[in-house]
């Protein structure tokens, strides 16, 4: 991804699905972004053996208003687990789940994930709704954005991103994928 051909959405304002018709995104991105079904499978098909799944960090920390906006909560903490999807030696997808401590406290297995990929586990279960997807082009200077270029060599000015609100039998859970410069680079 070129951040030249990107335009930047200022103060990471997410936008809904029918707004990315109207952003610049790169062609070879786009579709991965919009499309359907689970990226963690869709990342299988297309790495093969080269996919793998590696969690970065998880900690407990504080809910900032855009999460609890994005969750529509008003809990104050929770878990935060960051997971990048490889292709090869290559980040393609830095992936942070945030989960609050309501939830939590409902399925507290979800703190014992592990390798597991958060989408695929929830994919068998029932009584979990997901809402549309939001997106943003998220600067450098972002928190989340930084963690996920923590280890590049070459820093952009930004990354696009996508958001999803889960919600497991009503407790939410909030997903972010940003989506690294090697992305789609076989």
């Amino acid at each position: 991804m070129n951040a030249s051909n990107a335009r930047p959405i200022a103060s990471v304002q997410w936008q809904p699905a029918e707004r990315l018709g109207q952003l610049s995104v790169d062609a070879h991105l786009r579709p991965w972004l919009i499309g359907k079904g689970l990226l963690t499978q869709r990342l299988r098909e297309t790495c093969g053996a080269r996919f793998a799944l590696r969690v970065v960090d998880h900690w407990t920390g504080l809910l900032n208003a855009s999460h609890k906006a994005a969750l529509r909560m008003q809990d104050n903490a929770g878990l935060f687990c960051d997971v990048e999807m490889l292709c090869g030696e290559q980040v393609w997808v830095f992936v942070q789940a945030v989960i609050p401590d309501a939830t939590l406290s409902a399925h507290p297995w979800l703190a014992e994930l592990g390798d597991a990929a958060l989408d695929e586990t929830l994919n068998d279960l029932s009584g979990v709704e997901r809402s549309s997807y939001e997106y943003a082009w998220l600067p450098g200077s972002d928190t989340m954005t930084a963690r996920a270029l923590r280890d590049a060599q070459i820093k952009p000015d930004g990354l696009w991103a996508r958001r999803t609100r889960l919600a497991l039998r009503g407790a939410p859970i909030l997903v972010h994928e940003l989506f690294l410069p090697a992305f789609g680079g076989l």
